[in-house]
């Protein structure tokens, strides 16, 4: 696949990186130009720890996979843990993500992730503001981090320590007058630390993929889930949503639920919300 060179003057130039302060002159793109998120469609930057916890990763993957069956695009840095597990996450939902770098598409870091920047050129887009042979250093990949806060509506930390650099894409995107939302987790090893200050200070806490297409009024989550009274596959549903599109009373109806989430068959979503288990059948 071969990398294309646009400027911002030319209409393949990402209209959202013209809006935020400092924007790049020129970027490098391996994919469509397309594929880069414009102002119409729904898209958040899922960003965190390089060495992130199991459970840091496994919430990553989850919330990227909600996010990206309900059409919205997932961008982040390509980085080890959080980043690598969104990015792929995505692409197993069949979704469409956006990686920046902080190296030229010619010095791909970390290595270990060439492949699945090839993954990812195919159904979203990888790119750079530095000319392709630029190799990775210190200085790039706090820059990187102002356009993956640019192309995004909002900004989402996972597993951040206190002087993570998933902290500076947060400072970006208040800076653009963007939303910036955590996950939060453990207060033991200070895994969350950085997180938890941004909570305290104003961030939004959210649970999973639903809370945050509730904040951003990308779904409304109101109404029965469509197709019957069965819900479907990977859509969030609640008690109320199943009573009213069953005609049964809400007892019966979270009894049901109960067999099923013992049974492995669904699984919940914050405090009173459930998505059905990909895959497996409601008996």
């Amino acid at each position: 696949m071969c990398d294309v060179c646009v400027t911002g003057g030319e209409a393949a130039f990402p209209a959202r990186l013209h809006l935020i302060p400092d924007p790049p002159t020129r970027l490098w793109i391996r994919g469509a130009p397309s594929a880069l998120p414009g102002a119409d469609v729904p898209s958040i930057a899922l960003v965190g720890s390089r060495a992130a916890s199991r459970d840091g990763l496994e919430l990553s993957r989850r919330v990227a996979d909600g996010l990206a069956r309900a059409g919205v695009v997932i961008v982040s840095g390509l980085a080890r843990g959080v980043d690598g597990a969104a990015h792929a996450a995505t692409l197993e939902a069949g979704g469409r993500t956006i990686a920046v770098l902080g190296s030229g598409l010619a010095r791909i870091y970390p290595a270990e992730h060439a492949d699945l920047v090839g993954r990812i050129a195919v159904a979203g887009a990888v790119i750079s503001e530095s000319p392709p042979p630029t190799p990775p250093h210190a200085g790039l990949f706090p820059r990187r981090n102002r356009l993956i806060a640019g192309l995004a509506d909002a900004v989402l930390i996972v597993e951040a320590p206190e002087r993570s650099g998933a902290l500076i894409t947060a400072s970006a995107a208040l800076d653009q007058g963007k939303d910036v939302m955590v996950l939060p987790g453990r207060v033991a090893g200070g895994r969350n630390r950085g997180g938890h200050l941004l909570i305290r200070d104003g961030a939004k806490l959210v649970e999973s993929a639903d809370d945050i297409l509730f904040e951003m009024g990308w779904r409304a989550l109101s109404g029965p889930p469509p197709g019957g009274s069965e819900p479907s596959d990977g859509v969030p549903f609640t008690v109320d949503d199943l009573s009213r599109q069953s005609g049964e009373p809400a007892s019966v109806v979270l009894a049901r639920l109960l067999e099923w989430e013992l049974a492995g068959q669904i699984q919940r979503i914050g405090s009173a919300r459930f998505v059905r288990v990909r895959g497996r059948m409601l008996t």
